[in-house]
């Protein structure tokens, strides 16, 4: 019988328990999620609801990706999805085609987006920390009292889905740094393109800040194989060859990722500039009055209302004190000399890291720092300075468990020191875990009233000169009635000679009109603004077959499509079609997703065609 020590043999992977933990404490952040109603009057509760109400039209309609909403800006129309992220609607769909119903299938995209974040923060802290610090951190980042405040005052269904990639993409590019291998290069493309087609928002602020979380983290790992004080000018050019190494798998994910969202980006980029962006940023959402006092900070004033100029919001911008503290200890290790020897350690690197996010984002929030602002142009996409508490949110949560990780944990699933910081921060948070809950109908005609009511959803493109306030669509929902034709009559009956034209089809995407000019040409104009993609074709009225395509004019203050058609009888075509950017967009994501495929099933065949080692049998 031969001695031969026996290899072991592979192990499948072990359960985390701490998922579960995750998942039961996420409890506590969702409560009033499981309860009727609905936060009808939290900030952007109604967008949430109603965006799926729009979205699911085009789905009924046979449309795979709905760009055109017809029914926003009192019927007439708009590009919402076109540069809007659409992820998180898209959840929320799949949710309503199972029955949730719209308020439904809303609410468990939030309570969704809850969990999700903690798993994912409890992932990327893991792999630095441990499963105890990183079981703090998930549930700081569920329940620091922003993360609610998105939830539950201003009820922003998109930026809370974008709590879920965020950890996601600064653990991919944690992993492609320090562990470059195929997995983690396709895990942080996936989660990159995730981001962009969710909040394109998000994904500006959280690439500015990669910046330097990358140059953060390859210097210092190309400083552990060459440091710099013993730099040489024979060094430098291996120095920067080695740099270039160290920085293409996550160069490699996040352009990967770029590609993957251009069905999204490209369009929103490029198509942007035909909607009317003074509505975004005039007003009440200029740039420069809202930024936050410093006591504002730690006030624990919790209020359901609006962020308005000067001190007096009734909207909590609180980093919370738990999570405040929390990250105050995770630094005091490092007044030691042996943390400071070990300063170079990728734990010490990343809790360096996001503690001096914390203070730049602290600093950027306050008015001392307009003048950055004004510098930075760009960054005044933004529009609210308090915006950015989105990221103390990720910061702070890790280093809430860089807090547990400096405590000596007793052996055992859940030690008491680690129990005593999730109580912490779930009492802490815990009085701000509150919704305003009502019932309401979900309806056409109470999509017009809020239009009406809030001047909000009434978004614009560039042909229109003077936003409207209402509309005779408007009136027939309000009526109870359906909408069947947007053919403006009264424009085509001011016009000279006995003219006819009926609607015989009206889709999202569409109308058909058969018309009847009897005494020359005439114009049509249609009730919808006007937007690239839209065509008008002439059809021939027994084979529906094209015969010419229209120009379209715009018409009035509205900006309102028009046409010209002959004398006689006849049929026109009103149809939205892709743009050579989006028909673009959509190759470069489609062939983006099959090269990832493929390279993940080369990295598959190759990792099973590895020789594992023989066993040695027994003789």
């Amino acid at each position: 019988m031969s001695n031969r020590k026996q290899p072991a043999a592979r192990r499948a992977p072990r359960f985390d328990p701490y998922i579960l933990l995750v998942i039961l404490f996420s409890l506590f952040a969702i409560g009033p999620l499981l309860q009727p109603g609905y936060q009808w009057d939290a900030h952007d509760a109604r967008h949430s609801v109603y965006f799926l109400f729009e979205f699911d039209q085009g789905i009924q309609d046979g449309i795979p990706y709905p760009r055109w909403q017809p029914d926003f800006a009192f019927g007439y129309g708009y590009p919402f999805f076109n540069i809007y992220g659409p992820l998180a609607t898209y959840v929320a769909e799949a949710f309503y085609l199972l029955g949730a119903g719209y308020v439904g299938a809303v609410k468990i995209v939030f309570a969704l987006s809850v969990v999700a974040s903690g798993l994912a923060m409890y992932g990327f802290v893991k792999q630095v920390l441990g499963r105890r610090a990183a079981l703090v951190a998930s549930v700081a980042y569920m329940v620091i009292p922003y993360r609610l405040v998105d939830i539950y005052v201003r009820a922003a269904l998109a930026e809370s889905v974008a709590y879920v990639f965020v950890p996601l993409i600064l653990w991919g590019v944690w992993a492609t740094l320090y562990r470059p291998r195929l997995a983690n290069v396709l895990g942080l493309a996936l989660a990159y393109a995730a981001l962009m087609f969710t909040s394109p928002l998000v994904t500006l602020l959280l690439t500015l800040i990669l910046v330097f979380y990358i140059a953060t983290l390859a210097l210092a790992r190309v400083n552990d194989r060459q440091p710099f004080r013993k730099l040489s000018r024979e060094s430098l050019l291996p120095l920067v060859g080695h740099l270039g190494y160290v920085l293409l798998p996550t160069a490699i994910g996040l352009i990967l990722g770029v590609c993957l969202s251009a069905v999204f980006a490209l369009p929103a980029m490029t198509e942007s500039r035909f909607v009317r962006v003074d509505q975004w940023y005039g007003g009440r959402y200029a740039w420069g009055s809202d930024f936050v006092e410093f006591f504002q900070l730690f006030s624990p004033q919790w209020g359901f209302g609006t962020s308005v100029p000067g001190p007096d919001d009734d909207v909590s911008f609180q980093l919370g004190v738990v999570a405040v503290v929390l990250s105050l200890f995770a630094l005091i290790p490092l007044l030691s000399k042996k943390a400071r020897a070990a300063l170079w350690r990728p734990a010490v690197r990343l809790l360096l890291f996001f503690a001096g996010l914390t203070a730049v984002i602290v600093f950027l929030m306050l008015g001392v720092s307009a003048p950055v602002w004004q510098a930075l142009s760009l960054a005044q996409l933004a529009q609210f300075p308090w915006r950015l508490l989105t990221f103390t949110v990720v910061s702070m949560a890790f280093l809430c468990g860089a807090a547990a990780k400096g405590a000596r944990p007793a052996k055992g699933l859940l030690d008491l020191s680690t129990l005593i910081l999730v109580a912490l921060l779930i009492l802490g948070s815990l009085p701000y875990v509150k919704a305003e809950l009502s019932e309401q109908e979900v309806s056409l005609a109470n999509l017009m009233r809020f239009q009406q009511s809030s001047d909000e959803m009434t978004g614009s493109t560039a042909w229109v000169k003077e936003i409207p306030t209402w509309s005779s669509m408007a009136d027939y929902y309000i009526a109870g009635e359906p909408v069947t034709s947007k053919v403006n009559y009264s424009f085509l009956y001011a016009q000279p000679g006995e003219n006819h034209a009926r609607t015989l089809e009206l889709g999202v995407y569409h109308e058909l009109v058969e018309y009847l000019a009897q005494d020359g040409p005439v114009m049509i104009s249609f009730d919808t603004f006007y937007y690239p993609g839209w065509h008008a074709y002439l059809l021939d009225p027994e084979t529906n077959e094209v015969i010419e395509e229209l120009p379209i004019a715009k018409r009035g203050d509205l900006g309102l499509m028009t046409v010209r058609v002959p004398q006689g009888l006849g049929r026109v075509l009103l149809q939205f079609e892709d743009t050579p950017v989006r028909k673009l967009g959509t190759f470069v994501t489609f062939a983006s997703l099959a090269l990832l495929i493929m390279m993940a099933l080369a990295g598959i065949a190759l990792k099973l065609g590895k020789p594992r080692g023989r066993r040695e049998e027994a003789t």
